[in-house]
């Protein structure tokens, strides 16, 4: 579980990279990328973190 939350970390944080490189060169499609950045951040990597999160902590109880 955790390498897919690595794998989502990775999708999410290179998006938010590539959309502020197209925000500094003025080049098209800046708010698309940061978007699917943004959405990737709240619905796919968020929950991730925290199912893997819940997970480690009730295997120690």
């Amino acid at each position: 579980m955790k390498k897919r939350t690595y794998i989502i970390a990775f999708l999410t944080f290179f998006s938010f990279g590539i959309g502020t490189m197209f925000e500094f060169f003025h080049w098209p499609y800046r708010g698309f990328i940061m978007f699917a950045g943004f959405i990737l951040l709240n619905f796919a990597l968020l929950p991730s973190f925290f199912m893997d999160k819940y997970k480690g902590a009730s295997a120690n109880v």
